[in-house]
């Protein structure tokens, strides 16, 4: 984590260099203030990276000589072939389109997207057992 941090921390000062550079050169207040967030947005992952580096310890990430063995083997579970995706992105798609075609579309998306991603979201799911 703390190479993470370092990396994002060198990102910060280098957006922050752009940043002046280009205010100096350009007089443009919009991109110099887009510029210098990016810069401060680099800054807090840099930030929570090394703050949390610092409690966590190191990670075999963090070594140059550990083996890939040295990792956790458990990542979590991840769906192997879930339909799920393709019609929350459908959905979305179609609301973004009904914002600019009419407030009929919308509607219909909204719904659809709220159908779609509570499918995604319970795939896995059980409904419990009753006891009656």
């Amino acid at each position: 984590m703390r190479l993470g941090g370092i990396l994002f921390a060198y990102g910060c000062a280098f957006y922050f260099i752009v940043a002046g550079v280009y205010a100096y050169m350009s007089h443009d207040p919009v991109g110099t203030t887009v510029i210098a967030l990016t810069g401060g947005l680099a800054f807090l992952v840099a930030f929570y990276v090394l703050f949390t580096a610092k409690r966590v310890g190191d990670l075999p990430e963090d070594n140059p000589n550990a083996n890939i063995s040295d990792a956790d083997a458990e990542y979590g579970f991840f769906s192997p072939h879930s339909w799920w995706p393709l019609p929350v992105a459908l959905s979305a798609c179609a609301t973004g389109l009904g914002l600019l075609m009419g407030w009929w579309l919308t509607t219909i998306a909204i719904g659809a997207l709220f159908v779609s991603i509570f499918g995604f979201v319970l795939e896995y799911e059980k409904p419990s057992a009753s006891t009656h």
